[in-house]
């Protein structure tokens, strides 16, 4: 079942003048702006952000009004187009990272089919929180609602106030029925006769009668109802532009054999690597759109580490995942998209006996990364502060020339966060003789330190005069723990000179 994704921006257009200052300049997040339509001498507000609106500010009220009403209200030129622009480059943001059919949905919206893409993102919950996230980082203020059908997202990402909105699966009835009918994205013309009879909601409307519904207003009103509970397909167009790389293959018959999808995968891949070679292109994601005659769609999304332009390799990648494609009644079209394209240039491979071969882990790293895993290495950081000394890095990412400080011994299993323990010690500068961790009492037999580390006071202030001082002790078991205590055993200021256990070596 498909399940799509609406992402709505009530305040595209000031968002947009705040974010890049054009006309206002820097204007403050605590100050009012709206942004001003005009014709001919008639100028009125067609955007508001938060600010004004809770000052009484309205779409559609004249701009001498609102000045008069509010004082230093910041008034900017409406510009459609460039919002429209901005529109379009977030839907392309989206389609690169979260799913491989994305369209506009109106002036302030954008729409995507995330049927198979969720789990690269933690499932529906955290994919569509940590886009409203992204989002919010970037200044834009956006709601985002995933529902079984587009029109169903739509209407609750309008209505509803909530930043995110999940749908359960086959739950859309349950919610859409005391929703105001102007959700249902009808003419304004048929949604005030609506009115004249007295339907307010989507549930009134449902429970008339079609025929003299029809009648009366069209087909469109129960066309949108259908649209609205997903019984009949309301397929999404993809954005493309004409930097992407496309290929596709239309079958005069349905086709549905796995031999016969995947030899029309390699067909594509082939045709796709000899456009790419032509602009000097390598594919970083690639994605497979499936159109079925039953007017639904599919997609297989395919990653790379590097860019790559090897038909073999990706072929296989596609082709590995050939039974997550469910043909239906046929597949009648099918399209591969290279979403993401870098430069590539050709390399030539050494010859010589004498040079070691370089075993290039980049196509291990797609396969399993494609499978749904989260792949990395670890790299040093130059940084006294042992949770600070290392961070992650891409599978295939460049050095970054750092190394590691090689003058302690370090544990091989350093804790995610450092855990509270009970000691007994002689202050300020001896080894625990006793420690409980996780609720058991080991002895110490032998211990090494202390070895002090001080705070990065160029960091943060409080850290000035921070100090840990870590020790290496091994129990009566020979096991070996790296533990510190906060502080310098005799000052209060450096520490509150508790003990934690920081890391365990193997």
């Amino acid at each position: 079942m498909p399940r799509v994704v609406s992402l709505f921006f009530p305040h595209l257009a000031t968002d947009r003048i705040r974010r890049h200052g054009e006309g206002a300049g820097a204007v403050p997040a605590d100050q009012p702006l709206v942004a001003i339509s005009r014709k001919g001498s008639k100028r009125w507000i067609s955007a508001a952000d938060t600010t004004a609106r809770k000052l009484g500010l309205r779409i559609g009220m004249p701009a001498s009004k609102a000045q008069a009403m509010i004082a230093g209200l910041v008034m900017v030129e409406a510009a459609p187009a460039e919002d429209a622009a901005a529109l379009e480059r977030l839907a392309l943001y989206v389609l690169r990272q979260y799913s491989p059919v994305v369209a506009i949905d109106g002036a302030d919206g954008i729409v995507m089919d995330t049927e198979g893409a969720d789990h690269l993102h933690g499932g529906e919950a955290m994919m569509i929180s940590g886009l409203v996230n992204r989002l919010r980082g970037r200044g834009l203020t956006s709601r985002a609602a995933i529902a079984d059908s587009w029109g169903a997202a739509h209407a609750l990402a309008r209505i509803l106030t909530a930043e995110t909105t999940i749908v359960p699966i086959g739950g859309i009835a349950s919610v859409v029925m005391p929703l105001p009918i102007h959700c249902l994205r009808l003419a304004a013309e048929t949604v005030q006769g609506l009115r004249v009879m007295g339907i307010d909601t989507v549930g009134q409307l449902s429970a008339m009668p079609r025929a003299p519904l029809t009648l009366r207003f069209g087909p469109e009103p129960a066309r949108r109802l259908d649209q609205l509970f997903g019984h009949i397909a309301e397929p999404i167009d993809p954005i493309r532009t004409p930097e992407l790389v496309e290929v596709c293959r239309a079958f005069p018959e349905p086709i549905g054999a796995a031999e016969t999808i995947a030899k029309y995968i390699r067909r594509l891949v082939g045709r796709l690597t000899a456009k790419l070679e032509t602009r000097g292109l390598g594919v970083r994601r690639c994605d497979l759109v499936i159109d079925r005659v039953d007017n639904t769609r599919q997609c297989l999304r395919a990653g790379l580490a590097k860019p790559v332009r090897d038909p073999a390799r990706l072929s296989k990648l596609l082709c590995d995942r050939i039974e997550q494609i469910d043909p239906g009644f046929g597949i009648e079209r099918m399209t591969l998209v290279a979403i993401m394209a870098e430069p590539l240039e050709e390399k030539q491979v050494a010859s010589s006996l004498a040079e070691e071969e370089v075993v290039d882990v980049a196509p291990l790293v797609d396969i399993l990364g494609n499978r749904g895993q989260r792949l990395y290495r670890v790299t040093p950081v130059a940084s006294d502060v042992p949770e600070r000394a290392v961070m992650r890095i891409g599978p295939t990412a460049a050095e970054t020339g750092a190394s590691w400080v090689a003058k302690w011994p370090r544990p091989s299993r350093l804790l995610a966060k450092p855990e509270r323990i009970d000691v007994i010690a002689v202050l300020p500068d001896q080894p625990p003789v006793v420690f409980t961790w996780r609720g058991k009492r080991r002895r110490v037999k032998r211990a090494d330190g202390p070895e002090r580390i001080f705070g990065e006071w160029w960091l943060r202030p409080r850290e000035m005069q921070a100090v840990r001082d870590y020790f290496v002790v091994e129990d009566e078991q020979g096991e070996r723990y790296w533990v510190y205590r906060a502080g310098d055993g005799i000052d209060p200021e450096t520490g509150s000179h508790l003990w934690f256990l920081h890391g365990v070596f193997g």
